[in-house]
């Protein structure tokens, strides 16, 4: 369809000359199809003329359907509530594009994985290491390209591990990681230290890549998907599902029913609690102050089984789908809902106002860790971590989803620019938290909470982000045949968070880096395994990959499950 006149003068596209068309695939989200050889002009217009906001890069393999590859640059347009999405195709055989990393560096890992993972070479980037793939990994197979398999497994190749950067003149390499006490999962930082001070940082993560998106556009349909996008984070899963969830309902024009959108805010909400309650812990810990990590921690535990009150589970709530979500919330628990928060509330005033007058915490967190409003914006950081340095981004506000338009979100952000400013961000975020769930709880609407879906058609685009705990996710999704995807791009909060590592460490002291980096709240990977216990026997075993697979259905692991499970379902607990 394409885009009214009245949005081209509203959006000053009308002086984009280069533009080869623009369309509005969805409501307020906006694509402008350009040459490869003008998509540094056009971000620049998108950009310094427009005030956009990069976001993610999403490759797209399309020679099945138009016989090329698509580049695609999505923007935030926050004061029009407008996602604008450049895109440029590109030929089949050597595809290539510009880099827009000298107008944008937060887009430098973007383009880097638009290499690594679809084989489109990208000209001008500052750094063109691999970024996503393992150093052994072949050079010719790009994994999300649509003729490679999920499932492959190629022979490593040895001597492809690409060039470390070389500390300054006169420094020394301290390591960090990949696995390193203060952090839970892998990720590691080559420090270059003069003494105790930092001169520098290069970062390698990627370790944990598990290929969800290739799983998801390639082996599930769509109904399946938001149960694997619930699993892209050991924290925010509801985050994640919900994105992917309106991301689809979007492209395809049927939004959820007004109670759907209300619970998801509701539990969305939940779950930014129990997160930064987490979060603080761990913060505490760091720092050495255990008892904050305890009474934080004691504070989290009724709002988990608040959780499984309303979904049946802690964590994985299994809840929304396409269409809705699958548990309503009755009058009762919601009694119990407001019940449990009226304590937690109560609680956690009192560690706030500790936390506060702590000279202790406060010298540890003050002036740690700067990211100043200039380097937060060209990194595009985001949540906590940009408005603890005065920035206002909130996709509640931006973008609004769920019920979130008919909630009043306040967007807290201090001018601190330190570990102090983010921290204290999470803090608030508590108690509006809780005023949000307050409200929705009271105006709840009646009526269903699931529209049925039967068949998504095909060629469809959709853009939703969802604010997460940690900042902005953002799902992008084309519908293919089949009622399956055929491209699912995921971008997490600390996806363009981490990139800005390198400059909060400069010239900071080697004992600061476990609460800067800590600040960020960095979620590297999720869960690696499972272990089952039997809650009457208390005997506990763990499944080898071959067996998680032959556990996981008809559709990946092509077998059913043993007759054991099916058996024992009621007295086995997962991890």
């Amino acid at each position: 369809m394409a885009v009214a006149e009245q949005m081209t003068e509203d959006l000053g596209l009308g002086a984009m000359t280069f533009a080869r068309e623009i369309d509005e695939r969805a409501p307020n989200q906006v694509y402008v199809e350009v040459a490869p050889e003008d998509i540094v002009g056009a971000a620049e217009h998108v950009v310094q003329r427009l005030g956009g906001r990069y976001v993610v890069t999403v490759g797209t393999d399309d020679r099945e359907r138009r016989g090329d590859f698509c580049a695609s640059h999505i923007f935030s347009l926050e004061d029009r509530h407008v996602f604008l999405t450049l895109q440029a195709r590109v030929e089949p055989y050597e595809p290539a594009v510009e880099s827009i990393t000298g107008l944008v560096p937060g887009a430098s890992w973007a383009e880097r994985e638009l290499q690594d993972m679809l084989g489109i070479t990208v000209h001008g980037l500052d750094d063109s290491r691999r970024l996503v793939l393992p150093d052994d990994w072949p050079t010719d197979v790009h994994p999300l390209r649509r003729d490679v398999p999920y499932n492959i497994r190629p022979e490593p190749v040895e001597g492809l591990a690409p060039p470390r950067r070389e500390p300054p003149p006169g420094a020394s390499v301290m390591a960090i990681g990949p696995y390193f006490p203060v952090l839970e999962e892998p990720a590691y930082f080559r420090l270059f230290v003069d003494g105790e001070k930092i001169v520098g940082c290069d970062y390698r993560g990627f370790y944990n890549h598990r290929g969800v998106e290739k799983l998801g556009d390639s082996a599930l349909t769509y109904t399946q998907v938001p149960f694997i996008a619930e699993r892209i984070c050991g924290i925010c899963g509801f985050i994640h599902s919900t994105c992917y969830c309106e991301a689809v309902e979007t492209a395809i024009g049927v939004p959820a029913p007004p109670r759907a959108k209300y619970i998801r805010s509701i539990m969305l909400e939940l779950e930014r609690v129990h997160s930064h309650l987490l979060w603080f812990g761990i913060a505490a810990h760091i720092l050495g102050f255990d008892t904050a990590l305890m009474q934080s921690w004691r504070m989290r535990e009724p709002v988990m089984w608040l959780c499984e009150r309303i979904s049946g589970n802690r964590k994985t709530y299994g809840m929304n789908q396409v269409g809705g979500v699958r548990r309503d919330i009755s009058a009762e628990l919601a009694q119990e809902i407001l019940q449990v928060l009226d304590t937690v509330e109560r609680e956690w005033l009192e560690l706030y106002r500790a936390a506060q007058g702590d000279g202790t915490l406060l010298m540890r967190l003050a002036d740690v860790g700067p990211i100043t409003p200039e380097d937060a914006k060209a990194i595009c950081v985001v949540g906590p971590t940009a408005r603890g340095s005065g920035l206002p981004l909130d996709a509640r506000i931006d973008h609004p989803y769920a019920a979130y338009a008919e909630l009043p979100v306040n967007v807290i952000t201090f001018d601190n620019c330190d570990s102090l400013g983010r921290t204290l961000v999470r803090l608030e975020e508590v108690f509006d938290s809780i005023k949000q769930i307050r409200t929705a709880l009271r105006n709840l609407p009646e009526g269903a909470v699931m529209v049925e879906i039967e068949e998504i058609p095909p060629g469809r685009e959709g853009i939703c982000t969802v604010e997460a705990p940690r900042g902005e996710a953002i799902h992008y999704v084309l519908t293919g045949p089949n009622n399956q995807l055929a491209q699912w791009r995921v971008r997490a909060p600390t996806y363009p968070n981490l990139q800005v590592v390198p400059r909060m460490l400069q010239d900071q002291n080697i004992a600061d880096v476990p609460i800067a980096v800590g600040s960020l709240d960095p979620c590297f990977s999720c869960t690696e395994r499972m272990e089952v216990v039997d809650r009457r026997s208390g005997h506990a075993r763990l499944y080898s990959r071959e067996e998680i697979l032959e556990l996981s259905g008809p559709r990946l692991g092509l077998r059913e499950p043993p007759e054991w499970v099916h058996e024992h379902n009621d007295r086995d607990h997962v991890h």
